[in-house]
């Protein structure tokens, strides 16, 4: 059984090997059209949106779509917001018995949404109307939760995960 992991071992390695090797061969300027990427620029990879089994998912299981999350007020705020396309499914959402929180994925910060004196939570509730967009705000306070960050969102017993900060 060793000598059958120790064999697998060597040839992954070998095939790594072989694929370095000719990646070094194949220099930018043998590419045609080729540019060369700039030195201390970001990584070339780009955030990923929602993917679509995930919007079909929330749909179904939230009765929301249009999920968005973006920084406010200089980062001080993030802005939680959706769409409601079957209001009995979303009435769960903007229930006032339902603690929203954010979670930061990177960070593990836990967010909030503010309690202001004479205004109260700073969200929308009520009865949802279906094509309507709510929308509420956590407290950033201190930057914890970034432009580009994975957050979660948990109100009661929904989950959205992953969610992408604009």
């Amino acid at each position: 059984m060793a000598a059958i992991a120790t064999l697998l071992a060597c040839s992954l390695w070998a095939a790594a090997a072989s694929a370095r090797s000719a990646q070094s061969q194949q220099t930018p300027a043998a590419v045609p059209g080729a540019a060369r990427p700039a030195a201390g620029k970001s990584s070339p990879y780009q955030p990923v949106k929602i993917p679509r089994h995930a919007k079909t998912f929330y749909q179904a299981y939230g009765g929301v779509d249009n999920l968005i999350v973006r920084r406010t007020a200089s980062g001080n705020l993030i802005r939680f917001s959706y769409r409601v396309i079957d209001p009995v499914r979303a009435k769960a959402l903007s229930e006032k018995i339902a603690t929203p929180y954010l979670l930061g994925q990177k960070s593990h910060a836990l967010l909030q949404i503010p309690v202001m004196d004479k205004i109260g939570q700073l969200r929308q509730t009520g009865t949802p109307e279906i094509g309507q967009e709510y929308w509420m705000v956590f407290s950033n306070k201190g930057n914890l939760i970034k432009a580009g960050d994975r957050v979660n969102v948990v109100i009661g017993s929904f989950h959205f995960d992953g969610l992408l900060v604009e």
